[in-house]
């Protein structure tokens, strides 16, 4: 079976090659396909090359959490192989190993995002030696269904994974998320969390109306002595059940363009906006910690990281400043919507292929509202969006719907379903900075255009 292996590698670089030189197609999964036909055990084979196997899954950050902890190992010296795109289904985490492995060369990590739902079959050959949980909000309904499946899916994966030692892998747990700090089985467990939030630069939570529910598992509502966003916060029961104390408390200070954590005393600069990449950065500095990682390489490296195409990256556009930043779900969505510059102008792209849910009802739970605020409302931040808002992608009806109910005047709203003649159409018209919001889908043919360009 080594030679199948060895010619699988192969197959997947000569492809691999072909379609970068014919750009006929990312190659994110499809590479993937074909070696499983070929090898269908090719994870099994793939674990010698590996010392040390990271997965990371959850609802929201999977990308942005195991691009930051690639990111920190690589800058400490260490070889890493790192699904970057994230292609995190059993096809696009097989595409990555087969096209960046060499099997003349042993590598210190892989670190790898994992959809929920596919996890134990990532788990069912592939070793497991550390597993960070981010968050769990309900997503994608057609898919997962409510939160207890997406839950059982990782609680099944935990459950299936071991290290080549017969070991249980390492937890890295979100303690202020009570679905994922309720997860059992496991190594050990390390639990991260936010104590304090401070909002600098003029800045000032948002609240929130769309909040997951969830019981204690006694079956009686949690209550809470702070709430950060959604679920996450600090929570307890009559029962007993309760936030369990992190080993990695930090005091999170939020300021337009950037974070700083404070954790357990020490400093960290984060380049990334918003309360919701200062959890991936917690989960990832955690994990390294844990690692053995130096406190002063994190320290250095983190300032240096680059988000992957589409969560909070910046491009131009005919010249003008892009933020691009993906939506998929209602506590996600609403989180971007908080930090979203109401004097740029919008451009809304909502796709329902496969890979976005088919099912778009999760419009109607995040809070578009954010983006006609009145002085007296809840959303208010100090300003209004008057600018046109455009629409696009198969859903662009819907979101035009949408944004009607959320009180925007129609007059300011453009149904361009054409993704790419909708982001020629902004970059043309757009008086100043741009901001876009795309689904999965979406986010890739952007990345394909010529126009969207990085300075």
């Amino acid at each position: 079976m080594k030679g199948t292996f060895l010619f699988s590698l192969l197959t997947a670089k000569a492809i691999s090659t072909a379609l970068r030189v014919t750009k006929l197609s990312g190659g994110t999964s499809i590479i993937g396909k074909i070696v499983l036909k070929i090898c269908p055990d090719f994870l099994t084979h793939a674990n010698k090359y590996i010392n040390t196997k990271i997965n990371i899954t959850g609802t929201n950050g999977k990308t942005t959490t195991s691009g930051l902890i690639s990111h920190l190992l690589k800058e400490s010296g260490n070889s890493v192989i790192n699904n970057a795109l994230g292609a995190n289904m059993i096809q696009g985490v097989v595409n990555t190993l087969a096209v960046d492995l060499n099997p003349l060369k042993k590598y210190s990590y892989s670190v790898i995002e994992s959809d929920e739902a596919f996890l134990e079959v990532i788990y069912d050959k592939f070793e497991a030696d550390y597993l960070v949980v981010t968050n769990l909000f309900r997503d994608q309904l057609d898919r997962y269904g409510e939160l207890a499946t997406t839950k059982k899916f990782i609680q099944n994966g935990i459950d299936k994974g071991f290290n080549n030692k017969g070991e249980k892998p390492v937890l890295i747990l979100n303690a202020d998320d009570p679905l994922v700090a309720s997860f059992t089985g496991g190594k050990y467990k390390i639990y991260y969390g936010v104590e304090e939030v401070i909002y600098a630069e003029g800045l000032k939570p948002s609240e929130s109306h769309t909040e997951e529910a969830f019981n204690c598992p006694c079956g009686k509502p949690l209550n809470y002595n702070k709430k950060f966003y959604a679920q996450q916060g600090h929570y307890s029961c009559e029962c007993g059940y309760k936030r369990p104390e992190p080993k990695y408390k930090a005091n999170v200070t939020l300021y337009k363009d950037h974070s700083v954590l404070q954790i357990n005393g020490e400093n960290y600069e984060v380049p990334l906006v918003g309360l919701f990449n200062a959890y991936n950065a917690l989960g990832a500095i955690t994990l390294c910690k844990e690692l053995g990682i130096e406190t002063e390489k994190i320290q250095k490296s983190i300032k240096t990281f680059k988000v992957a195409f589409g969560r909070s990256e910046v491009k131009y556009l005919n010249g003008k400043r892009t933020l691009i930043q993906l939506i998929k779900n209602p506590i996600g969505a609403n989180e971007v919507l908080k930090t979203v510059d109401l004097d740029s102008n919008l451009l809304i792209i909502i796709n329902d292929n496969y890979a976005d849910g088919r099912d778009v009802s999760w419009l109607w739970d995040a809070e578009f509202e954010v983006l006609n605020p009145t002085p007296q409302s809840p959303h208010a931040r100090g300003g209004e969006a008057q600018k046109e808002i455009i629409v696009s992608g198969s859903r662009a009806n819907d979101m035009a719907l949408r944004l009607k109910y959320a009180g925007v005047d129609t007059d300011r709203i453009k149904v361009i379903s054409d993704i790419e003649k909708a982001v020629d159409y902004i970059g043309k018209s757009a008086d100043n900075n741009i901001t876009i919001l795309p689904t999965y889908t979406a986010l890739l043919k952007l990345d394909k255009m010529k126009n969207l360009k990085r300075k």
